[in-house]
């Protein structure tokens, strides 16, 4: 069934393009879950390949570090150390490189998403009492987020799955990811400073009063807990002496072990929605893959000298991509078609930096968006752009320089 296959992985791209399909109240997730559906329905895929296709270990280690970060938000920590950056008595720009080293950090270790979606608010809330136009912090946030997540293994979706796919070393990803982490936040911190020269303060239409805010308060045995864990399970990470899945479900398992926080809590703050397109879309590549055309797209294209082993033809690919279908599906696409030793390593770096781009890029930039504007703060494609391509163009070729 080779044509339908082609057509239904035509169909579930197509919906990640547009973020639905017309006619249908589906959204990205849910355009990929129908076509999971259809192939194991139509016998386009067996229920046996299907689960052979799902990568486990991935899907484990993005649960269980989903439940860390519940901990953490539930324990008020995320919140307390955005409250520690705004009570910085600093001019604005130094103020504002501050809040981007702080969220940059904890993206690199808690994910870019779950940071967005506890800092976004609080942002706002901080820049109104400090009488600072909150757009330029909530699209550092976004960028900053982003670049930060790319710095570990942890921190994103992507670079989870590359991770556990390529077997990359955890500290040796490290070391090679930092110098374009930190040319990134650079790069950031400057492209704002010159867009927002002499506009920081409270000016902007864009804002029109403020939303319900969900804001726990910081409990300092449920943050040290949930701290405790992540720490523990960064030096197991560091000295890969056990597999980072299992170690991530010891740890989620302890903390979900608790006599003070509800596991519907905790459980209830899973990205299950995220989970699910994952799951899908291993299905729908895995299905793809099997028919034989997107090896012999990439074998066609290398004969035409676009060869996906090159790291600035990769990286393009990448770009170009997951600005199209956001970076997740870009790598899940693009992985299993990059050869060569620092393939993941390229993907890893290359999608998460280019997520900047445009909103659709990442799933970060969708969350801090959607909540600002629930928070009274609207933030259009065309105002992201301004900042996000730059940001993505000088990150990208100081990457690509450093190779």
């Amino acid at each position: 069934m080779p044509t339908l296959t082609a057509t239904v992985f035509l169909v579930v791209y197509l919906g990640l393009v547009l973020g639905r399909l017309p006619g249908l109240r589906l959204d990205r997730t849910g355009v990929v879950l129908l076509g999971a559906i259809v192939l194991l329905a139509t016998g386009a895929a067996s229920e046996e390949a299907a689960l052979a296709a799902v990568d486990v270990p991935t899907v484990s280690l993005l649960f269980a570090l989903m439940v860390v970060s519940a901990q953490l938000r539930l324990g008020g920590f995320y919140t307390k150390v955005t409250e520690r950056v705004a009570a910085l008595h600093l001019p604005p720009l130094l103020f504002f490189g501050c809040y981007i080293l702080a969220m940059a950090g904890l993206a690199a270790i808690f994910s870019n998403d779950i940071i967005c979606l506890a800092a976004t608010p609080v942002t706002i809330r901080l820049c109104r009492a400090k009488k600072l136009d909150p757009v330029p912090f909530l699209l550092g946030l976004a960028c900053a987020t982003n670049i930060g997540s790319a710095a570990t293994l942890i921190g994103n979706p992507q670079n989870i799955l590359i991770g556990e796919v390529k077997k990359i070393d955890f500290t040796a990803y490290i070391l090679a990811a930092l110098p374009a982490v930190l040319l990134g936040l650079a790069a950031t911190w400057l492209v704002t400073a010159w867009l927002y020269r002499d506009k920081w303060h409270y000016e902007t239409a864009a804002d029109t009063g403020a939303g319900p805010v969900f804001e726990p308060v910081f409990d300092p045995w449920k943050s040290g807990k949930g701290l405790l864990v992540a720490g523990v399970l960064m030096v197991l990470f560091l000295a890969g002496s056990w597999p980072r899945d299992l170690a991530a479900l010891a740890g989620a398992g302890l903390l979900l072990a608790s006599r003070r926080l509800h596991s519907r809590d905790m459980l209830g703050l899973v990205d299950w929605q995220l989970l699910v397109l994952f799951v899908g879309l291993f299905i729908v590549n895995d299905t793809f893959a099997r028919t034989g055309l997107p090896a012999g797209l990439a074998a066609g294209l290398a004969g035409r000298g676009l060869d996906l082993g090159n790291p600035g033809w990769l990286t393009a690919t990448v770009a170009l991509l997951s600005n199209a279908v956001s970076n997740v599906p870009a790598v899940m696409l693009l992985l299993p078609l990059a050869p060569g030793p620092d393939a993941g390593l390229v993907l890893a770096i290359a999608s998460t930096l280019a997520g900047n781009a445009l909103v659709v890029g990442s799933i970060a930039n969708i969350i801090v968006i959607e909540e600002a504007a629930r928070h009274g703060v609207a933030i259009g494609w065309r105002t992201h752009a301004r900042l996000g391509l730059p940001v993505t163009v000088l990150s990208l070729a100081g990457f690509l320089a450093l190779l």
